[in-house]
Protein backbone atom coordinates (compact mmCIF):
# COMPACT_ATOMS: atom_id res chain seq x y z
CA UNK A 1 0.00 0.00 0.00
CA UNK A 2 2.95 2.60 0.87
CA UNK A 3 4.58 2.10 -2.99
CA UNK A 4 1.58 2.29 -4.28
CA UNK A 5 0.90 5.69 -2.57
CA UNK A 6 4.44 6.26 -3.36
CA UNK A 7 3.49 5.74 -6.99
CA UNK A 8 0.41 7.95 -6.85
CA UNK A 9 2.08 10.79 -5.21
CA UNK A 10 4.55 10.95 -7.95
CA UNK A 11 2.28 10.47 -10.80
CA UNK A 12 -0.03 13.36 -9.29
CA UNK A 13 3.30 15.27 -9.20
CA UNK A 14 3.89 14.44 -12.83
CA UNK A 15 0.99 16.59 -13.68
CA UNK A 16 -0.40 13.83 -14.48
CA UNK A 17 -3.94 14.54 -13.03
CA UNK A 18 -6.91 11.83 -14.34
CA UNK A 19 -3.69 9.33 -13.72
CA UNK A 20 -3.23 10.02 -10.56
CA UNK A 21 -7.41 10.15 -9.63
CA UNK A 22 -7.56 6.64 -10.57
CA UNK A 23 -4.20 5.37 -8.64
CA UNK A 24 -5.62 7.40 -5.65
CA UNK A 25 -9.19 5.76 -6.14
CA UNK A 26 -8.28 2.00 -6.33
CA UNK A 27 -5.98 2.89 -2.78
CA UNK A 28 -9.21 4.39 -1.16
CA UNK A 29 -10.98 1.52 -2.45
CA UNK A 30 -9.28 -1.02 -0.65
CA UNK A 31 -8.20 1.62 2.19
CA UNK A 32 -11.30 3.49 2.60
CA UNK A 33 -11.00 4.20 6.41
CA UNK A 34 -8.07 6.31 5.57
CA UNK A 35 -9.35 9.94 5.32
CA UNK A 36 -5.62 11.12 3.61
CA UNK A 37 -6.99 9.47 1.09
CA UNK A 38 -10.44 10.74 0.83
CA UNK A 39 -8.70 14.57 1.09
CA UNK A 40 -6.95 13.67 -1.46
CA UNK A 41 -9.09 12.42 -3.90
CA UNK A 42 -10.93 15.71 -2.47
CA UNK A 43 -8.16 17.98 -3.54
CA UNK A 44 -8.04 16.62 -7.26
CA UNK A 45 -11.70 16.38 -7.96
CA UNK A 46 -11.60 20.24 -6.86
CA UNK A 47 -8.70 21.07 -9.09
CA UNK A 48 -10.71 19.24 -11.60
CA UNK A 49 -13.80 20.96 -11.39
CA UNK A 50 -16.01 18.18 -9.94
CA UNK A 51 -16.94 20.10 -7.07
CA UNK A 52 -19.80 17.85 -6.12
CA UNK A 53 -17.33 14.84 -5.93
CA UNK A 54 -14.72 16.70 -4.03
CA UNK A 55 -16.81 17.86 -1.09
CA UNK A 56 -18.31 13.71 -1.02
CA UNK A 57 -14.71 12.91 -0.30
CA UNK A 58 -14.10 15.94 1.89
CA UNK A 59 -16.97 15.37 4.45
CA UNK A 60 -15.83 11.61 4.15
CA UNK A 61 -12.37 12.77 5.42
CA UNK A 62 -13.30 14.59 8.02
CA UNK A 63 -15.68 12.42 9.20
CA UNK A 64 -12.75 10.22 9.58
CA UNK A 65 -10.34 12.12 10.99
CA UNK A 66 -11.60 15.93 11.96
CA UNK A 67 -8.07 17.44 12.98
CA UNK A 68 -6.59 16.60 9.33
CA UNK A 69 -5.34 20.49 8.51
CA UNK A 70 -6.59 22.54 5.92
CA UNK A 71 -10.07 20.28 5.07
CA UNK A 72 -12.21 22.98 6.47
CA UNK A 73 -10.74 25.55 3.97
CA UNK A 74 -11.43 23.05 0.97
CA UNK A 75 -14.65 22.02 2.35
CA UNK A 76 -16.16 25.87 1.88
CA UNK A 77 -14.55 26.50 -1.27
CA UNK A 78 -16.32 23.22 -2.62
CA UNK A 79 -19.38 24.65 -1.18
CA UNK A 80 -18.98 27.92 -2.68
CA UNK A 81 -18.46 26.38 -6.20
CA UNK A 82 -22.07 24.59 -5.74
CA UNK A 83 -23.83 27.90 -4.90
CA UNK A 84 -24.27 27.17 -1.02
CA UNK A 85 -22.74 30.96 0.20
CA UNK A 86 -24.31 30.92 3.55
CA UNK A 87 -22.97 27.70 5.11
CA UNK A 88 -19.51 28.17 3.18
CA UNK A 89 -19.01 31.94 4.42
CA UNK A 90 -17.85 31.46 8.37
CA UNK A 91 -15.02 28.78 7.22
CA UNK A 92 -14.31 30.80 4.47
CA UNK A 93 -13.45 33.90 6.37
CA UNK A 94 -11.64 32.14 8.90
CA UNK A 95 -9.16 30.51 6.45
CA UNK A 96 -8.72 34.16 4.30
CA UNK A 97 -7.56 35.20 8.10
CA UNK A 98 -5.80 32.80 9.22
CA UNK A 99 -3.71 31.12 6.11
CA UNK A 100 -0.04 31.04 6.04
CA UNK A 101 -0.18 29.16 2.62
CA UNK A 102 0.04 31.80 -0.04
CA UNK A 103 -2.38 30.17 -2.60
CA UNK A 104 -5.05 28.93 0.57
CA UNK A 105 -4.85 32.45 1.18
CA UNK A 106 -5.38 33.64 -2.86
CA UNK A 107 -7.90 31.21 -3.68
CA UNK A 108 -9.70 31.41 -0.48
CA UNK A 109 -10.05 35.05 -0.64
CA UNK A 110 -11.20 34.87 -4.50
CA UNK A 111 -13.70 32.56 -3.54
CA UNK A 112 -14.53 35.26 -0.57
CA UNK A 113 -15.26 38.05 -2.95
CA UNK A 114 -17.17 35.81 -5.07
CA UNK A 115 -19.62 35.04 -1.80
CA UNK A 116 -19.78 38.31 -0.36
CA UNK A 117 -20.97 39.70 -3.57
CA UNK A 118 -23.61 36.70 -4.19
CA UNK A 119 -25.44 37.56 -0.53
CA UNK A 120 -25.06 41.19 -1.64
CA UNK A 121 -22.13 42.55 1.07
CA UNK A 122 -20.80 44.37 -1.47
CA UNK A 123 -18.69 46.64 1.12
CA UNK A 124 -16.96 43.48 2.33
CA UNK A 125 -15.72 42.18 -1.01
CA UNK A 126 -14.17 45.49 -1.86
CA UNK A 127 -12.11 44.84 1.89
CA UNK A 128 -10.99 41.43 0.55
CA UNK A 129 -10.40 42.72 -3.35
CA UNK A 130 -8.02 45.66 -1.45
CA UNK A 131 -6.34 43.19 1.03
CA UNK A 132 -5.43 40.62 -2.13
CA UNK A 133 -4.25 43.60 -4.23
CA UNK A 134 -2.03 43.88 -1.46
CA UNK A 135 -0.85 40.35 -1.41
CA UNK A 136 -0.93 39.92 -4.91
CA UNK A 137 -0.23 43.25 -6.80
CA UNK A 138 0.71 41.59 -9.88
CA UNK A 139 -1.71 38.16 -10.24
CA UNK A 140 -3.68 38.90 -13.34
CA UNK A 141 -6.79 36.73 -11.84
CA UNK A 142 -6.70 38.56 -8.90
CA UNK A 143 -6.95 42.14 -10.83
CA UNK A 144 -9.33 40.55 -13.32
CA UNK A 145 -11.88 39.91 -10.19
CA UNK A 146 -10.75 42.88 -8.88
CA UNK A 147 -11.94 44.92 -11.78
CA UNK A 148 -15.19 43.63 -11.64
CA UNK A 149 -15.45 44.14 -8.26
CA UNK A 150 -14.15 47.59 -7.89
CA UNK A 151 -16.81 48.57 -11.12
CA UNK A 152 -19.83 46.84 -9.24
CA UNK A 153 -19.26 48.63 -6.21
CA UNK A 154 -18.99 51.96 -8.27
CA UNK A 155 -22.21 50.92 -10.03
CA UNK A 156 -24.13 50.56 -7.07
CA UNK A 157 -23.26 53.37 -4.61
CA UNK A 158 -24.30 55.81 -8.01
CA UNK A 159 -27.22 53.40 -7.96
CA UNK A 160 -27.81 54.51 -4.39
CA UNK A 161 -27.43 58.00 -5.02
CA UNK A 162 -29.23 58.03 -8.05
CA UNK A 163 -32.01 56.78 -5.24
CA UNK A 164 -31.64 58.67 -2.30
CA UNK A 165 -31.06 62.55 -3.87
CA UNK A 166 -31.79 62.09 -8.00
CA UNK A 167 -32.06 66.17 -8.32
CA UNK A 168 -28.70 66.58 -5.88
CA UNK A 169 -25.47 68.32 -7.01
CA UNK A 170 -23.69 65.59 -6.07
CA UNK A 171 -25.73 63.18 -8.49
CA UNK A 172 -25.39 65.79 -11.42
CA UNK A 173 -21.81 65.94 -10.47
CA UNK A 174 -21.38 62.22 -10.87
CA UNK A 175 -23.20 61.84 -14.13
CA UNK A 176 -20.88 64.76 -15.61
CA UNK A 177 -17.91 62.96 -14.15
CA UNK A 178 -19.43 58.88 -16.27
CA UNK A 179 -20.22 61.54 -19.32
CA UNK A 180 -16.31 62.50 -19.81
CA UNK A 181 -15.14 59.16 -18.83
CA UNK A 182 -16.59 57.54 -21.39
CA UNK A 183 -15.53 60.17 -23.75
CA UNK A 184 -19.23 62.10 -23.93
CA UNK A 185 -17.62 65.14 -24.17
CA UNK A 186 -20.61 67.33 -25.50
CA UNK A 187 -23.25 65.59 -22.39
CA UNK A 188 -20.83 65.96 -19.87
CA UNK A 189 -20.36 69.90 -20.89
CA UNK A 190 -24.22 69.86 -20.55
CA UNK A 191 -24.37 68.48 -17.36
CA UNK A 192 -21.52 70.53 -16.21
CA UNK A 193 -23.30 73.38 -16.86
CA UNK A 194 -26.55 72.50 -15.21
CA UNK A 195 -24.15 72.11 -11.85
CA UNK A 196 -23.68 75.33 -12.10
CA UNK A 197 -27.24 76.59 -12.36
CA UNK A 198 -27.28 75.03 -9.43
CA UNK A 199 -24.44 76.74 -7.38
CA UNK A 200 -22.84 78.99 -9.99
CA UNK A 201 -19.87 79.59 -7.59
CA UNK A 202 -19.37 75.78 -7.25
CA UNK A 203 -15.25 74.92 -7.38
CA UNK A 204 -13.86 72.64 -9.88
CA UNK A 205 -16.71 72.86 -11.96
CA UNK A 206 -15.53 75.23 -14.95
CA UNK A 207 -11.97 73.38 -14.34
CA UNK A 208 -13.92 70.81 -15.60
CA UNK A 209 -16.08 72.19 -18.79
CA UNK A 210 -12.33 73.91 -19.94
CA UNK A 211 -10.50 69.89 -19.52
CA UNK A 212 -13.55 68.87 -21.64
CA UNK A 213 -13.23 71.72 -23.65
CA UNK A 214 -9.24 71.02 -24.25
CA UNK A 215 -10.31 67.52 -25.42
CA UNK A 216 -12.90 67.57 -27.46
CA UNK A 217 -10.04 70.61 -29.56
CA UNK A 218 -12.46 72.52 -31.77
CA UNK A 219 -10.87 74.88 -32.81
CA UNK A 220 -13.04 77.72 -30.95
CA UNK A 221 -12.89 75.28 -27.97
CA UNK A 222 -9.51 76.33 -27.20
CA UNK A 223 -10.60 80.08 -26.69
CA UNK A 224 -14.01 78.72 -24.98
CA UNK A 225 -11.57 76.62 -22.73
CA UNK A 226 -9.15 79.51 -21.65
CA UNK A 227 -12.44 81.33 -20.96
CA UNK A 228 -13.50 78.72 -17.93
CA UNK A 229 -10.18 78.21 -16.93
CA UNK A 230 -10.12 82.11 -15.82
CA UNK A 231 -13.50 81.50 -14.45
CA UNK A 232 -12.34 78.99 -12.39
CA UNK A 233 -9.44 81.02 -11.30
CA UNK A 234 -11.52 83.69 -9.97
CA UNK A 235 -13.39 81.52 -7.92
CA UNK A 236 -10.22 79.68 -7.04
CA UNK A 237 -6.80 81.51 -7.22
CA UNK A 238 -4.48 79.22 -5.71
CA UNK A 239 -6.22 76.13 -8.25
CA UNK A 240 -2.73 74.55 -9.28
CA UNK A 241 -4.41 72.60 -12.21
CA UNK A 242 -6.15 75.48 -13.47
CA UNK A 243 -2.92 78.13 -13.56
CA UNK A 244 -0.96 75.26 -15.64
CA UNK A 245 -3.88 74.86 -17.94
CA UNK A 246 -3.97 78.84 -18.70
CA UNK A 247 -0.31 78.40 -18.89
CA UNK A 248 -0.14 75.62 -21.86
CA UNK A 249 -2.96 77.09 -23.37
CA UNK A 250 -0.28 80.29 -24.19
CA UNK A 251 2.43 77.69 -24.50
CA UNK A 252 0.52 75.98 -27.26
CA UNK A 253 -0.13 79.70 -28.66
CA UNK A 254 3.67 80.24 -29.19
CA UNK A 255 3.14 83.03 -25.76
CA UNK A 256 6.01 82.15 -24.13
CA UNK A 257 6.22 84.82 -21.90
CA UNK A 258 2.53 84.32 -20.64
CA UNK A 259 3.05 80.76 -20.73
CA UNK A 260 6.32 80.99 -18.43
CA UNK A 261 4.28 83.11 -16.05
CA UNK A 262 1.43 81.19 -15.32
CA UNK A 263 3.82 77.67 -15.06
CA UNK A 264 6.37 79.83 -12.66
CA UNK A 265 2.79 80.44 -10.54
CA UNK A 266 1.49 76.50 -10.96
CA UNK A 267 5.11 75.40 -9.59
CA UNK A 268 5.11 77.95 -6.63
CA UNK A 269 1.69 76.47 -5.22
CA UNK A 270 2.70 72.90 -6.45
CA UNK A 271 6.20 72.04 -6.23
CA UNK A 272 6.53 68.59 -7.67
CA UNK A 273 4.07 69.16 -10.26
CA UNK A 274 5.50 67.30 -13.16
CA UNK A 275 3.16 69.02 -16.02
CA UNK A 276 3.62 72.06 -14.73
CA UNK A 277 7.57 71.10 -14.07
CA UNK A 278 7.92 69.99 -17.66
CA UNK A 279 6.11 72.99 -19.60
CA UNK A 280 8.15 75.34 -17.60
CA UNK A 281 10.91 73.87 -18.42
CA UNK A 282 9.95 73.92 -22.14
CA UNK A 283 9.17 77.35 -22.14
CA UNK A 284 12.62 78.14 -21.09
CA UNK A 285 14.44 75.86 -23.25
CA UNK A 286 12.46 77.98 -26.10
CA UNK A 287 13.17 80.83 -24.68
CA UNK A 288 17.65 79.96 -24.57
CA UNK A 289 17.35 79.08 -21.03
CA UNK A 290 18.62 75.99 -20.93
CA UNK A 291 20.44 75.73 -17.95
CA UNK A 292 17.69 77.09 -15.99
CA UNK A 293 15.25 74.87 -17.72
CA UNK A 294 17.16 71.42 -16.93
CA UNK A 295 16.23 71.10 -13.38
CA UNK A 296 12.59 71.76 -14.04
CA UNK A 297 12.26 69.09 -16.59
CA UNK A 298 14.26 66.42 -14.25
CA UNK A 299 12.04 67.30 -11.43
CA UNK A 300 8.82 66.37 -14.04
CA UNK A 301 10.95 63.28 -14.84
CA UNK A 302 11.74 62.59 -11.05
CA UNK A 303 7.95 62.75 -10.26
CA UNK A 304 6.85 60.99 -13.58
CA UNK A 305 9.55 58.95 -15.08
CA UNK A 306 6.72 56.89 -18.12
CA UNK A 307 5.92 60.56 -19.89
CA UNK A 308 7.85 60.13 -22.99
CA UNK A 309 7.55 63.32 -23.73
CA UNK A 310 9.42 64.68 -20.55
CA UNK A 311 12.52 62.79 -21.93
CA UNK A 312 12.25 63.83 -25.22
CA UNK A 313 12.35 67.76 -23.79
CA UNK A 314 15.09 66.40 -21.77
CA UNK A 315 17.13 65.89 -24.69
CA UNK A 316 17.01 69.19 -26.56
CA UNK A 317 17.81 70.42 -23.39
CA UNK A 318 20.90 68.51 -23.00
CA UNK A 319 21.71 68.75 -26.37
CA UNK A 320 21.33 72.54 -26.47
CA UNK A 321 24.15 72.35 -23.22
CA UNK A 322 26.20 70.23 -25.52
CA UNK A 323 25.92 67.29 -23.38
CA UNK A 324 26.30 64.50 -25.69
CA UNK A 325 25.88 61.19 -23.73
CA UNK A 326 22.81 62.71 -21.39
CA UNK A 327 21.43 63.31 -24.61
CA UNK A 328 21.37 59.94 -26.18
CA UNK A 329 20.88 58.60 -22.90
CA UNK A 330 17.24 60.43 -22.71
CA UNK A 331 16.85 59.70 -26.48
CA UNK A 332 16.96 56.39 -25.58
CA UNK A 333 14.56 56.49 -23.16
CA UNK A 334 12.12 58.96 -24.74
CA UNK A 335 11.84 56.27 -28.06
CA UNK A 336 11.62 53.43 -25.59
CA UNK A 337 8.35 54.83 -23.73
CA UNK A 338 7.17 56.57 -26.93
CA UNK A 339 7.02 53.38 -29.12
CA UNK A 340 5.81 51.52 -25.73
CA UNK A 341 2.63 54.53 -26.16
CA UNK A 342 2.78 53.63 -29.92
CA UNK A 343 1.85 49.60 -29.52
CA UNK A 344 -0.30 49.95 -26.09
CA UNK A 345 -1.56 53.09 -25.60
CA UNK A 346 -4.01 53.46 -22.19
CA UNK A 347 -5.71 56.46 -22.44
CA UNK A 348 -7.00 57.67 -18.90
CA UNK A 349 -9.02 60.37 -17.26
CA UNK A 350 -5.73 62.77 -16.46
CA UNK A 351 -6.47 65.75 -14.19
CA UNK A 352 -4.69 67.79 -16.03
CA UNK A 353 -3.79 68.19 -19.98
CA UNK A 354 -0.42 65.80 -21.08
CA UNK A 355 2.24 67.97 -23.17
CA UNK A 356 2.99 66.17 -26.24
CA UNK A 357 5.81 65.85 -28.79
CA UNK A 358 5.76 67.42 -31.81
CA UNK A 359 4.93 64.42 -34.48
CA UNK A 360 6.64 66.60 -37.60
CA UNK A 361 9.66 66.65 -35.13
CA UNK A 362 12.63 64.90 -36.62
Amino acid sequence: MQQDYAAAQRTLAAGDIDGALRMFEQLSRANPKIAELHATLGAIRFQQGDYRGALKELDEAKRLKPTLPKLDGLIAMSQAELGDFKKALPELEATFRTAQDEPVKRLSGLQLERVYTALRQDSDAVKVALELQRLFPSDPEVLYHNERIFGNFAYLTIQKLDAVAPNSIWQQQAQAEAYESQGSLGEAIAAYRRILTLDPKRHGIHYRIGRCLRERARPEDLVSAMTEFQEELKLDAENANAIYEVGELHRVAGELEPAKTFFEAAVKIYPDFPEANLGLGTVLESLGQSAQALPYIKRAIAHDPDDAASWYRLSQVERSLGHAAEQQAALKEFLRLHNKEKNARVDMLRDVSRQEVNPDTP
